[in-house]
C-alpha cells in the first residue's frame, strides 16, 4: 500500500512517543495487503481504515511504538497491554511479545494537522512528532479558570473573559492596583468563606485574583494569589504584591503570577500566595472576632 503523505485529523489524546526500534528485540507480524483491493478504494476510505488501525481498542487513543499484536493480528498500545493482563481484548489470546513493526512504519509515513487547528494552528506534523508539538502548541485552548466548579468550558483568552463575565458573573476591573474587602459572617466555619474570583485588565492582558479558605493540615487558613491569563512564558514578565492587615499589623506577599495553564488547585496546594492563618485574619478583622472583614490591597507591574 503506497500512501503519498496523506492527511487526516487525530483529535484524541496522545502519549509521549519513541520512533520504531530495531526489529531484533521482538517478533514481527507483517501486515498483508491486497494491492488490487487497496487501489479500488477511494482515498478517504483508505485513510479512514488506516486511522482505525492506529486506534487502540482499549483506550481509543492513537497508538505509538511499541505497538503490540496478538497472534491473530489484533493490536493494542503499550500502555494498555498490562491493563488487560497480557490478554488480547478482542480474541482473548495471549499477547506475548509480538511487535507490529509494519503498522509502526505505516504510521511513520503520515503527516497530520495539529488537533488544535480549529483554534488557529495551521501546522502539519509527522505522526511521531505531533504529540510533542501539541503539548506546546500556542493555540492550545485554556481551561476556564473559575475555581468554584468543575467548569468544562475551554477556549482562547477573549472567549474565556467573556464567559467569566456572562456565565459566572465575575467582577471585572481595569487597572494594575486594587483594593478589595472580603466580608463573611461566622468565619469559624471554614467552608462558609468559600472563595472569590476577580479579573483585572492591565498591560494588555488579564489577571485572575483568587481569595479563598482552605485547610492546611489541621489549620484553617485563607489564601490569596494571582494567575495570569496566558502562557507561563509571558506570566514571568510580571510581578505582583498583596497586602493585608489591621490593628497596626500587616502581612505582605510578593510573587510572580502563575499561568492558568496550571490548575487552580495545584497552585493553591503549593501555597504560592499570601497565606493568612484564621486567628490572624480574625485579629485583622477587629471587633468581636465573629465576622471576617479583610481588606486586601495589591499591585501588578511589568518587569523591565
Amino acid at each position: 500500500m503506497t500512501l503519498n503523505n496523506p492527511l487526516f485529523d487525530d483529535t484524541r489524546g496522545n502519549r509521549d512517543v519513541d520512533p520504531p526500534q530495531n526489529e531484533e528485540s521482538t517478533d514481527v507480524v507483517e501486515l498483508v495487503n491486497d494491492p488490487v483491493q487497496t487501489a479500488s478504494k477511494p482515498t478517504g476510505t483508505v485513510l479512514s481504515s488506516v486511522r482505525e488501525l492506529l486506534e487502540c481498542p482499549v483506550c481509543l487513543n492513537a497508538m505509538y511504538p511499541p505497538i503490540h499484536q496478538c497472534s491473530n493480528g489484533h493490536t493494542i498500545c503499550s500502555g494498555c497491554k498490562p491493563r488487560v493482563h497480557n490478554r488480547c481484548p478482542t480474541c482473548r489470546h495471549e499477547l506475548g511479545n509480538i511487535r507490529c513493526l509494519a503498522l509502526e512504519k505505516v504510521a511513520a509515513s503520515f503527516a497530520l494537522p495539529c488537533k488544535y487547528k480549529e483554534f488557529g494552528c495551521i501546522g502539519i506534523y509527522p505522526y511521531y512528532n505531533k504529540p510533542e508539538h501539541e503539548s506546546q502548541c500556542s493555540y492550545k485552548p485554556y481551561n476556564c479558570p473559575y475555581a468554584g466548579s468543575e467548569c468544562p468550558v475551554v477556549g482562547d483568552i477573549s472567549y474565556l473573559v467573556n464567559h467569566l463575565k456572562e456565565d459566572h458573573k465575575v467582577d471585572m476591573h481595569n487597572g494594575s492596583t486594587f483594593n478589595h474587602r472580603y466580608v463573611k459572617s461566622n468565619p469559624q466555619d471554614v467552608e462558609n468563606a468559600t472563595w472569590m474570583l476577580t479579573v483585572f485588565s492591565c498591560f494588555g492582558h488579564f489577571f485572575c485574583l483568587h481569595f479563598e479558605a482552605f485547610q492546611l493540615g489541621m489549620a484553617h487558613v485563607y489564601i490569596a494569589f494571582l494567575r495570569f491569563m496566558g502562557d507561563d512564558s509571558e506570566a514571568k514578565n510580571y510581578s505582583y504584591s498583596l497586602e493585608v492587615g489591621g490593628n497596626g499589623r500587616k502581612m505582605v506577599w510578593q510573587g510572580v503570577p502563575r499561568s492558568i495553564r496550571e490548575s487552580h488547585r495545584k497552585i493553591r496546594d503549593s501555597f504560592d500566595g499570601l497565606i493568612i492563618q484564621r486567628n490572624m485574619a480574625l485579629f485583622f478583622s477587629g471587633g468581636d472576632r465573629n465576622e471576617l472583614k479583610l481588606r486586601v490591597t495589591g499591585r501588578i507591574w511589568k518587569e523591565q
